[in-house]
């Protein structure tokens, strides 16, 4: 059911202080529509409010493992917006019980609350009989979202960059501090990055009505690079020679099994059973229209943004491209 953004209007927004939440936050502030930002540490949240007018963006205390203050914070909601991911699991917040689990809390708070609209935030490679714990969990969300409210919107994105992203910010980091890159699985993996501000237009579209309700929505940006080829544009980018070395996937989960443990792991068993299919848009959903330009938005190519915020791990920053 599609609803009319503006000052009248309330959205809240589960998990609205991440990356991917600035994004959303932002483009809906353009409408002058209201926001309850949804997370679990509000007090952490001060950032989004230069994003809108005064009194326009309200942060509260939420937890997608408590279904009572998720319905708290949905109440009087016109519309909801579920962007609450991990990419490991840590303690309490399994993908389980955030990813399976937390979409059905989800649902549950927007449809008891009366919300005409839910749009919920997947990602490509959600499969219930995918080897990665993480996509099945994505695929099981999405299954539970449906079943609790049959009119929701499901966005699947490809990797999302931006300029706070950890994907390309991520391998950036890498070669300023390692000789050599690895390629997970000689770096063939395809992938499909689309632009953070692309995927919060898509969330906008959505809630005017413009997306169809049968089928998933996979966004995409223009460009599907291999792992190797992302690689290199980050050394071009940065400025910076290093050796990119062939990693067989069996050495990488080897790896992922150590790494993981650590409070921040840089690298994981489940990131490499993920690694291990391709990442693009399905050619069901471009067959169907359910893709960004089905819905009137032209992708963002990655060159038009990434160099910018790639200029900080250039040898001399912003003055590299200077002769010394």
């Amino acid at each position: 059911m599609a609803i009319t953004l503006n000052n009248r209007t309330l959205v809240t927004i589960y998990g609205g202080s991440g990356f991917l939440g600035r994004h959303v936050v932002r483009a809906i502030a353009k409408t002058g529509t209201r926001m309850r930002v949804a997370v679990r540490r509000p007090e952490l949240a001060g950032h989004l409010q230069p994003l809108g007018g005064v009194g326009q963006i309200v942060a509260v205390q939420a937890n997608v493992r408590f279904p009572d203050s998720l319905l708290a914070a949905a109440q009087g909601a016109d519309a909801v917006i579920n962007l609450v991911g991990i990419l490991f699991p840590s303690g309490k917040q399994t993908f389980k019980a955030v990813q399976d689990e937390g979409a059905r809390h989800v649902a549950e708070a927007a449809r008891v609350s009366g919300a005409r609209a839910l749009v919920h935030v997947s990602a490509i490679g959600a499969n219930a009989d995918s080897p990665s714990i993480y996509a099945r969990s994505k695929a099981e969300g999405e299954t539970a979202i449906i079943e609790t409210f049959p009119e929701a919107v499901i966005i699947r994105p490809s990797v999302v960059f931006g300029p706070e992203d950890d994907f390309f910010n991520r391998f950036a980091k890498l070669a300023r501090l390692l000789p050599a890159l690895p390629l997970f699985g000689g770096g063939r993996t395809r992938l499909q990055p689309v632009f953070a501000g692309d995927v919060a237009k898509a969330v906008v579209a959505s809630l005017e009505g413009k997306a169809q309700r049968s089928g998933a929505y996979e966004l995409g940006g223009p460009e599907i690079l291999t792992l190797r080829a992302v690689m290199a544009r980050v050394l071009a980018y940065t400025m910076r020679k290093r050796l990119l070395v062939p990693v067989p996937f069996w050495f990488a989960k080897l790896q992922g099994a150590f790494l993981q443990w650590l409070p921040n792991p840089p690298l994981t068993v489940d990131q490499v059973r993920l690694l291990q299919t391709d990442n693009v848009v399905s050619e069901g959903a471009i067959r169907t229209g359910r893709t960004l330009e089905g819905l009137g938005i032209e992708p963002v190519a990655i060159a038009s943004v990434v160099p910018d915020y790639l200029e900080q791990f250039r040898p001399r920053g912003q003055f590299s491209i200077y002769r010394p």
